[in-house]
């Protein structure tokens, strides 16, 4: 049987990172990994282009997770700046785009995962090693005994990368529901008449939660930033859990503010001078002032308002149907698009887990980080930095202690 100081499960970027930095104090140090090659995941983030961050600073950057009291040790551990740093002194370059979020100079995600490989020179890699069990005592499949063990073994996203909900069993640390996050959402609604879309600056609401972005039109119903954020919302309020194997059967609505820049009052005194001033332009060409031009037709049919009117024969009892639904437009959701999920909502509870230094308040020198524990954030490089802070964190805990 071979022994390590440390075990790292799972050869994404949260266990190559706390392999990486727990190789620096720690005389021997595996990595396992169930596919034949690392990073699978990471190469498929940012489309292939790894927005491997969010350079907000840290302390505006916590506001973005809901659980940022736990991450905040982490994060100031191993800022974004200090990823950026890591990565620069194998001479990586970046790139900022819109809202802070960080790319390589490259635009390409392998790029980023060489580097990581890069750094694992001190580090024993076993390929195709599905970790099937732990005993008490740290002895992995009969075949490994270690003294310490980081578990970072990712969420049930994109399954084809190696992450399977059976990982959240290796342990008895106790789990969250598990849901599916960041995740497209499917409509009652055919929506393939307006496939590839885009509204743009809306505000998408859910009971009372709202998020501002662009909503993209799919074959099966809405993604885009905005509703991609808020799908976590939306999945942490409904009660299923994966880990039960529980058949995910939803029904709820969300809505769109198709004109947040005006109040209902602002549209009906536009609406009651333009109408008289413009009283022979059709409905559907004066609409192009406020909609996107392909969805114009779609909206006037669901609100069942014929375009081809003119402004001036538009009763008042339509211009209110008319200003309603521009304010708020309603779509009945079936489910999420679990095959497009890009996170995890849920994981090992973090009431048990030390956020100082990652390792279990359970099980002494078991150490955790990443995905498999419940922490998520919004698109834009926000979930990659957790992964990488909460991944130093616990190859330094491990490493140190």
């Amino acid at each position: 049987m071979e022994e390590y100081d440390i075990a790292v499960i799972g050869g994404g970027p949260a266990g190559i990172m706390a392999a990486i930095v727990a190789s620096r104090n720690s005389k021997s140090v595996i990595l396992l990994e169930k596919n034949p090659d690392l990073g699978r995941k990471l190469l498929m983030t940012g489309g292939g282009r790894c927005n491997i961050t969010n350079l907000k600073p840290i302390k505006k950057l916590l506001n973005f997770y809901p659980q940022k009291n736990f991450l905040k040790h982490s994060f100031f551990t191993f800022t974004n700046e200090m990823l950026l740093s890591f990565f620069e002194d194998k001479g990586m370059n970046f790139i900022e785009e819109d809202d802070n979020r960080i790319f390589p100079q490259s635009e390409k995600s392998g790029d980023v995962l060489k580097v990581l490989i890069d750094y694992l020179d001190d580090v024993v890699i076993s390929y195709n090693f599905e970790v099937k069990n732990i005993t008490e005592d740290f002895i992995i499949n009969d075949k490994i005994k270690a003294n310490k063990i980081i578990i970072a073994t990712g969420g049930v996203t994109y399954p084809h990368t190696g992450c399977n909900i059976k990982n959240y069993y290796l342990t008895s640390q106790p789990v969250t529901d598990i849901k599916y996050g960041l995740s497209p959402l499917i409509t009652k609604k055919d929506l393939s008449d307006i496939a590839g879309i885009t509204l743009y600056d809306v505000v998408i609401s859910y009971n009372k939660n709202k998020v501002k972005g662009n909503v993209l039109f799919s074959h099966v119903g809405l993604t885009g930033p905005g509703i991609i954020n808020l799908s976590n919302v939306i999945s942490e309020s409904i009660t299923y859990n994966l880990l039960d194997g529980e058949a995910l059967d939803v029904n709820f609505e969300i809505s769109i503010d198709l004109c947040p820049d005006f109040t209902r009052e602002e549209l009906n005194e536009k609406f009651t001078s333009d109408f008289q001033v413009k009283g022979k332009t059709m409905l559907k060409n004066y609409l192009k002032r406020f909609l996107t031009n392909g969805f114009i037709d779609f909206f006037l049919n669901e609100i069942n308002l014929d375009g081809e009117t003119q402004l001036s024969r538009v009763n008042k009892k339509s211009k209110n149907r008319l200003i309603e639904n521009l304010k708020r437009f309603a779509f009945e959701i079936t489910g999420f698009n679990k095959d497009l999920s890009k996170v995890t909502v849920g994981g090992v509870d973090l009431a048990n887990v030390n956020p100082k230094t990652m390792e279990s308040t359970i099980t002494p020198n078991l150490y955790f980080a990443g995905e498999v524990l419940d922490l998520h954030g919004p698109t834009g490089g926000y979930n990659l930095q957790i992964a990488f802070s909460t991944g130093y964190l616990a190859g330094l805990s491990a490493g140190e202690k």
